[in-house]
């Protein structure tokens, strides 16, 4: 398997779940991530502004390329609505072949997307 393109794991969180599934059929939509798992009702406790805050949110697991991120990355603060997003890429030692090659040819233009075309 060291034959193939290395993938990542890359993490956001969001303050609503119409944020979380937008962001998440956008990333789809562009190939830019072949699988998001969306896990509700986060409890996150931070600093921010000199004051300690705590909120629920939606954590985005995104699953693509690694050499995708930078593109992940612009288009997760193109519709966030945080001032401050959180975008952690985390690399993937190993993972299951068929899984591994399948993250990868998800995000690769197929025919079937000319037919989608209306």
């Amino acid at each position: 398997m060291t034959d193939l393109e290395k993938i990542t794991l890359v993490m956001t969180s969001v303050g609503t779940e119409q944020q979380a599934v937008e962001i998440s059929e956008e990333l789809i939509a562009r190939r830019l991530a072949t699988c998001i798992n969306i896990v509700p009702c986060l409890r996150s406790i931070y600093r921010w502004k000199g004051k300690v805050c705590e909120d629920t949110e939606y954590l985005l697991l995104i699953k693509t390329p690694e050499k995708l991120f930078d593109d992940v990355s612009s288009a997760i603060r193109e519709f966030h609505s945080y001032e401050l997003p959180e975008i952690l890429a985390m690399p993937v030692s190993a993972a299951e072949e068929n899984f591994h090659r399948w993250v990868l040819q998800m995000v690769e233009p197929s025919p079937e997307d000319d037919s989608d075309e209306d």
